[in-house]
């Protein structure tokens, strides 16, 4: 009985109570860890089937990551970002590829948006019909000036005696508006695909916005080639020329959806980077729930200490009490990590982020990792609590169990001390920042200030209760009591009021980025859009509809928008990393756009924007350190480097495009080199008249789009932050639960010692509100010394905290605290008056 296994399993078995908290505080951080690295595996390992490239066996395409070499010597290394549109190959390569042994033929693909009125259809060459197994339903393959259109279409047709709205037949005549221009072609014969129109494989390319270069190489083998040994000797045919790739299998599903590259970052972004800090604050509070509950059974291990247990049977019974708790609870705590995993995975695929065709890898590996992070976890918080009891001597350890220990520690209060100085000095360097550099600092500061309170905890507890305490001690005997209560047990109150603080943290600071970024968008685009009507449309306007535009009687002025992004440098210095930047090709002059955007202009002027140059926001111009005049070395939608001049640096990108350039140096780099939007100055008879080009509206009913990534985001801040802040709020509730338990015997001292149990209640219900109170507020403390550089260096505005919002994460805080206090109080008492 007396041996440490003996003494573990009958603690576990007679006092269930005990563990309980323990249990559920490993269960909900093995539930983190799971379902993060559920969520980094599947983006490790994430592929797409090939389906239009299924037949053909080896596809070459261009390399759609844009690198960045970085560093020196030994720390030299390539940074890699997805590219904002699909990079191109050269058609020459088709001759190469089919030029080597084993090679049947190969298929230069091509794909993009063309305009047959208002209907958007997709064109591809010819030749790629291989690939999809299309048939012609009627007419013959096209030749030079020729088209095959889907069976089915008809509006808009037009015949050689006359207009029409018949189904398309061969023979008839229709106008398509392509990236080259509107240009009419006789229908040669219709096929079987929707919403497909196919030209010569020659004038695809030609049509295609970008002569010369092809999406990628279809490669068909000969009979008896298998597809790597095709694979090496394409390369080899290719000359394997630097950002060619020669893909087979499942990665020929990434050529022909780019959507798999960006999925994947999005996926090993939430996994790892998100993972790592969900991971910590799951641990770091599961560890504190251990040692609380390790804590509070000091006074039993006193008791063997002074009956002759040795310091290592201790140690050893706290292991095993580990090892008997934390297997279970991490294995089911799995199960709802599977199902947040299952859940968070399914919802990035209806918003689109992830492609339908991959589906969520779960191994044994982030299981088994789970597990183990939680039993050790269990172990060490376990073995850290244990050493004091267990190196008490026997003599003193009642007297000692029954007095508080003080609040300072000779090794947590130093570096307590030294995290909170560090999260000032990074949120110093956060102030003096912009854009990214300002809100990777940012983070350090939230990080450091939560390891602060974590290691001060008992020191910072009874600061709170002192301060808090001073309008208790006057508000009555329970009120005062409370006050007395959680100055004398300030490490009781630490333990409590530290997964407050997280969820408060956390939750503010992702959720108020999110509100903060929005304000600020609306004031930049508010003020930015003094166009009098913008014509729109989803699936971009027609090719000339900027001309059009400028030609209707009434209008003053047009400018069409390209709407896109780019690759600019980012990081110290701005050559550590490239980020995407949301860029506007403007269609018209820098003096036109002027007259129906009011970027606030800080420097230069949009008078020289031309060929070659471009402007940009001021916060991406802190970033990468450039001025006016300098140039900025960036990398246009597919890739291709370019070093365009700054002309003007303004002030309101957020609502706009934090790059600004003109559209004819984005078209040749764009699958779709349609303008979204139009910007007019008009009279009224002039607006009434733009109908025919697209959808009006004016400048107080124009909305610009948010990005789907911009969408995403803010829907994945709100996931973390309930993740996160529901974590945390659950184990503040259970730790609440655990202290109150705790102190039955203390309640009905109190009872016994002549306090009606009103009193009793009223006393809990101070203290409850003075741990919530406590934490809400120092959790405030942190998410504003996060979010004020912040915000400052993304947007130039202080964060905006909607009060609303703020009012229901206090309320609620404050709610769960009472309830989790008031309840087992109340059950406490309760059991106590109905003992005879």
């Amino acid at each position: 009985m007396f041996t440490p296994n003996g003494l573990a399993r009958a603690a576990v078995r007679f006092k269930p109570a005990s563990f309980a908290g323990t249990f559920v505080a490993l269960l909900l951080a093995a539930a983190i860890v799971s379902a993060c690295g559920i969520l980094l595996e599947t983006g490790l390992r994430a592929s797409v089937p090939p389906d239009r490239y299924a037949e053909a066996p080896v596809i070459v395409a261009a390399d759609q990551q844009a690198r960045l070499t970085v560093g020196s010597g030994d720390d030299r290394h390539e940074e890699a970002s997805a590219l904002p549109d699909t990079a191109r190959l050269p058609d020459a390569l088709v001759a190469k590829a089919a030029s080597a042994p084993g090679a049947a033929t190969a298929i230069g693909d091509v794909g993009y948006p063309v305009h047959r009125g208002a209907a958007p259809l997709t064109a591809h060459g010819w030749g790629s019909a291989a690939l999809t197994g299309t048939r012609l339903a009627s007419g013959d393959a096209p030749r030079t000036g020729e088209v095959v259109v889907s069976a089915g279409q008809g509006a808009g047709a037009r015949t050689g005696n006359g207009a029409g709205n018949h189904e398309a037949r061969p023979g008839d005549r229709v106008t398509l508006d392509t990236p080259a221009g509107p240009k009419d072609f006789r229908v040669s014969g219709t096929a079987t695909d929707d919403a497909t129109v196919w030209f010569t494989d020659r004038e695809a390319v030609a049509l295609s916005g970008h002569p010369g270069r092809v999406d990628a190489v279809a490669v068909l083998a000969a009979e008896g080639t298998g597809p790597s040994v095709l694979a090496r000797q394409v390369a080899d045919a290719v000359g394997h020329a630097p950002g060619v790739r020669v893909s087979t299998g499942n990665d020929r599903g990434a050529v022909e959806d780019p959507g798999l590259a960006d999925a994947r970052e999005l996926l090993t972004g939430l996994g790892g980077s998100f993972g790592g800090i969900a991971t910590m604050v799951a641990v770091f509070t599961a560890a504190g729930t251990v040692a609380l509950s390790v804590g509070q059974r000091s006074r039993e291990f006193a008791l063997l200490r002074a009956i002759g247990a040795t310091p290592r049977q201790l140690r050893r019974t706290v292991a095993t009490e580990s090892l008997l708790v934390a297997p279970l609870a991490a294995a089911l705590g799995c199960l709802p990590g599977i199902a947040l995993a299952d859940w968070w995975f399914g919802q990035l695929k209806e918003k689109g982020a992830v492609p339908e065709a991959v589906g969520l890898r779960i191994s044994w590996l982030p299981l088994t990792i789970a597990v183990a992070a939680t039993m050790l976890t269990a172990l060490g918080a376990g073995y850290i609590a244990a050493r004091r009891p267990a190196r008490t001597k026997p003599g003193l350890a009642l007297a000692q169990s029954a007095v508080e220990r003080p609040p300072f520690g000779w090794i947590r209060t130093p570096l307590g001390i030294a995290a909170l100085a560090g999260g000032g000095v990074f949120a110093g360097v956060a102030a003096s920042q912009t854009g990214e550099d300002a809100a990777n600092a940012a983070l350090g500061v939230v990080m450091l200030f939560m390891l602060a309170v974590g290691l001060l905890g008992p020191l910072i507890a009874r600061i709170c209760a002192s301060v808090l305490g001073l309008p208790l001690r006057a508000g009555g005997p329970s009120a005062s009591l409370a006050a007395a209560n959680s100055r004398a047990n300030s490490r009781r109150m630490a333990s409590a009021i530290t997964p407050i603080v997280l969820a408060m943290a956390f939750s503010s600071t992702l959720v108020f980025m999110h509100t903060s970024e929005d304000r600020a968008t609306e004031h930049q685009q508010r003020d930015a859009i003094t166009a009098d009507r913008i014509v729109s449309a989803p699936g971009g306007l027609a090719s000339d509809a900027t001309e059009r535009a400028a030609a209707t009687p009434g209008v003053s002025t047009a400018v069409g928008l390209l709407g896109t992004s780019v690759l600019v440098p980012a990081g110290s210095g701005g050559d550590t990393w490239l980020q995407s930047a949301p860029a506007q090709g403007v269609i018209g002059s820098g003096r036109e756009l002027a007259e129906v955007q009011d970027l606030d202009v800080r420097t230069g002027s949009l008078d020289a924007l031309a060929p070659g140059t471009v402007a940009i926001d001021t916060t991406l111009a802190g970033s990468v350190k450039l001025h006016t005049g300098d140039r900025l070395a960036l990398r246009l939608p597919d890739g291709t480097r370019a070093s365009p001049r700054i002309v003007a640096v303004y002030g309101r990108g957020l609502g706009t495009g934090l790059v600004t350039l003109p559209a004819a140096d984005l078209r040749g780099h764009v699958t779709s080199p349609y303008a979204s939007d139009v910007l007019v100055r008009a009279n009224p008879a002039g607006a009434e008249r733009l109908v025919a080009l697209g959808t009006v509206t004016d400048a107080a009913g124009y909305a610009t789009a948010q990005s789907r990534d911009r969408e995403l985001n803010a829907w994945a801040n709100t996931v973390m932050a309930a993740v996160l802040g529901g974590f945390a709020a659950v184990a503040a509730v259970n730790t609440l639960v655990m202290t109150v338990l705790d102190r039955r015997g203390e309640l009905i001292m109190l009872r016994l010692v002549g306090s009606t149990r009103r009193q009793v209640m009223r006393m809990i219900r101070w203290e409850a509100l003075l741990v919530t109170v406590a934490g809400a507020a120092l959790g405030t403390a942190i998410a504003l010394a996060t979010l004020v550089p912040m915000m400052r260096g993304l947007t130039g505005e202080s964060p905006y905290i909607p009060p609303v919002l703020y009012g229901s994460f206090l309320a609620a805080t404050v709610g769960l605290g009472l309830a989790a206090a008031l309840v087992p109080a109340r059950a406490a008492l309760s059991r106590a008056a109905a003992r005879p």
